[in-house]
């Protein structure tokens, strides 16, 4: 699909920068598969809320290992 932005040069080198991309096409490419990838994490990561049992117990657990 093709599709027309209009991006601050500015902020296109800088993604190219940190992309390492050739192209302009590319930066844009790699910035939205890397944005989706963080997304899909990030949602996986809130499915999983409430699913542990966790103890907040560290006050303990440091106290066992200072005085070790």
């Amino acid at each position: 699909m093709q599709t027309t932005v209009t991006i601050d040069d500015q902020q296109l080198k800088s993604l190219m920068s940190y992309t390492h991309a050739d192209t302009e096409s590319e930066a844009i490419y790699k910035a939205i598969q890397s944005y989706l990838q963080q997304a899909k994490r990030q949602q996986d990561l809130l499915a999983l809320r409430g699913q542990a049992d966790i103890e907040d117990n560290w006050q303990a657990m440091r106290d066992l290992e200072i005085n070790k």
